[in-house]
């Protein structure tokens, strides 16, 4: 774990050239999703930051109003910070930044959508587990060339079906491979939606 670049993290070297940018939930640490990362990317870089947000003392990405209602701007700003941090890391710990994907989990899931519609050069793709479309961006991104898994439950209080799928029809229209999944769980993963991802990110690999 280091404080260094602006946020406390934690890298973890693997043996390909890739990175995966791991984003917890709310409530989660850096530690969090990085036995998770390892199980569904075991050969990639771990790169796997803590929210600066404190939600009744938990760590979150970005500010949040009310359940589903976010703070936009404070959203934007912590995506642009967390993009810089990013690149930062990339000349600290010697990683390609144009071999970064994200894996992200709820609130951190939320966090990568708004990675690839407000700073769409960082990440070559995603893996979004729970997530929702989290703002409106002021201008269409070029996602010409990413992939995004979307992993989504349809009797998950937190995202609603139709949030889901604006979600997949904004990463769309940007011109993003999106490979949305449904299951019949609530916020929880169910096993078969780790191997999934795990395929998933291989596939990408190959």
């Amino acid at each position: 774990m280091s404080q260094d670049l602006g946020f406390i993290h934690r890298f973890e070297p693997g043996t390909s050239g890739d990175t995966l940018l791991v984003l917890h939930g709310t409530g989660g640490d850096e530690n969090d999703l990085v036995p998770l990362a390892r199980q569904v990317a075991p050969g990639m870089n771990l790169l796997a930051p803590r929210g600066q947000v404190l939600e009744h003392g938990m760590p979150r990405f970005f500010r949040r109003l009310d359940i589903g209602v976010f703070d936009e701007a404070d959203l934007t700003k912590r995506v642009l910070d967390l993009g810089r941090f990013v690149r930062a890391a990339s000349k600290h710990y010697g990683f390609d930044a144009a071999r970064v994907r994200a894996l992200g989990y709820s609130n951190g899931a939320n966090t990568a959508a708004a990675m690839l519609l407000l700073d769409p050069t960082l990440l070559e793709g995603a893996a979004l587990l729970r997530a929702i479309l989290p703002l409106t961006p002021p201008g269409k991104p070029d996602l010409s060339g990413r992939s995004v898994l979307i992993a989504a439950g349809r009797r998950d209080p937190f995202a609603p079906i139709e949030r889901v799928e604006a979600l997949a029809s904004r990463l769309k229209e940007a011109g993003a491979s999106v490979d949305l999944r449904w299951s019949d769980r609530g916020h929880e993963l169910a096993p078969e939606e780790i191997d999934a991802t795990a395929d998933w990110l291989d596939a990408l690999r190959r």
